[in-house]
């Protein structure tokens, strides 16, 4: 086992945490899909053989392949996970104190495993016990409503935690169907053996910051996209402890359209080589960053804006980032773009996963020099993500 440990986008990647999908997705359906934040109903079985494809290709590079479901059912094995993670799936307020305590007890006799598929996939009231929280709250829902909600978007698992050089941020997601899943990191974080001594360089209770919106551009250099996840409190709030700990000389907080499309900094931009990145065109030349720095023991200096390229480069200490875009014409590139051929995840300096589907943002890449490990994503991006949404690097080699 390595220790964690990250400082770049591009670093030879040793250990990962992914999530294979799972009974939540079949939690889906037209009336919550929405909600729930998916486009789109997938296909449980293929978006599994997917994400399998995904984790075999990162293990034939020598990358250590954990699995969510598996840390938190051993996590969940210390008496204090189990009776946490009893506790944080009742909503009271929702369910109300009666039904809330039947729900609780009723948890609290299930075994790590069970209780960790419910904590992910959630549970119906059909599925309670009859004799469990016979209330109000119970006679007025339909069987087939939530008593603990689905936790479908588990499947990105790079938004709920990022690991900047040996200390884990634990996320703040602003979308309520998501807020749930940062206290499931939280237990892993806090009570599996191999992390639980691990610092914390942000906590679920701060200004909302996603990491899909944290890039680790390199040693000491952090961009962090503000828009419709990341407030700019919350990236000025990330950058002052990081500042505070030492990991970081300069933030680049990068402001992005607050839409759909456009929803991480990870969606526009990644990098794939230590001096390159993939980036949507039509952001190339309009993306601008304001530079964050320390400003005595507890202060931040802002500057900017100046354009992102250039901020990025100096912070970097290198003369300029190459640019690799996406597609060649405006149609082709927006398309690639909504399909995640910005998305990819650097298994090591040129080496990256990319969807097959991106055939131009593919073959730029490779004219580019960049080896580019393709895998299917007709089901997996079906909640709007990619190679690099579906993957918290937890291990990164020094560049």
């Amino acid at each position: 086992m390595t220790a964690p440990h990250a400082d770049s986008e591009v670093g030879p990647l040793r250990t990962v945490l992914l999530h294979r999908p799972g009974r939540e997705l079949k939690r889906l359906t037209p009336r919550n899909n929405d909600q729930l934040l998916f486009d789109s109903i997938p296909w449980v079985g293929r978006a599994q053989e997917e994400h399998d494809r995904f984790a075999e290709v990162l293990r034939s590079r020598d990358v250590e392949v954990l699995l969510l479901a598996d840390v938190l059912v051993e996590a969940l094995a210390d008496e204090r996970a189990h009776a946490s993670a009893t506790s944080m799936a009742v909503e009271r307020l929702r369910l109300g104190e009666e039904l809330s305590d039947a729900v609780a007890s009723y948890l609290s006799t299930m075994d790590s495993r069970v209780l960790a598929d419910v904590l992910m996939a959630g549970m119906t009231f059909e599925e309670l016990p009859a004799a469990e929280g016979a209330s109000l709250v119970r006679r007025m829902h339909h069987p087939r409503d939530f008593v603990v909600d689905p936790l479908p978007n588990l499947l990105f698992t790079r938004d709920s935690s990022v690991w900047i050089s040996d200390r884990v941020a634990i996320a703040s997601l602003a979308m309520p169907a998501r807020r749930r899943e940062t206290a499931l990191l939280d237990l892993v974080y806090a009570y599996h053996p191999r992390f639980r001594t691990a610092g914390r360089a942000y906590g679920a209770h701060s200004a909302p910051v996603e990491g899909g919106d944290v890039l680790l551009l390199g040693p000491g250099v952090l961009a962090i996209g503000v828009g419709e996840r990341t407030t700019p409190a919350g990236a000025e709030s990330l950058a002052r402890s990081v500042f505070a700990d030492g990991l970081a000389h300069t933030v680049l907080a990068v402001p992005i359209a607050q839409d759909r499309a456009t929803m991480h900094l990870d969606t526009v931009c990644t990098m794939v080589d230590r001096d390159a990145v993939v980036m949507y065109p039509a952001v190339r030349d309009t993306l601008v960053a304001y530079p964050l720095r320390p400003n005595g023991p507890e202060g931040v200096q802002v500057e900017g804006p100046v354009p992102f390229l250039t901020a990025a480069a100096s912070a970097m200490g290198i003369d300029k980032l190459r640019v690799i875009d996406t597609g060649l014409d405006p149609v082709t590139a927006e398309r690639e773009q909504w399909d995640d051929g910005n998305n990819t995840l650097a298994v090591a300096p040129g080496v990256v996963v990319a969807y097959e589907r991106n055939v131009e943002t593919n073959a730029r890449l490779e004219d580019a020099g960049i080896e580019v490990l393709r895998i299917g994503g007709s089901e997996l991006g079906s909640g709007r993500g990619g190679p690099r949404c579906m993957s918290c690097p937890i291990t990164r080699l020094p560049l």
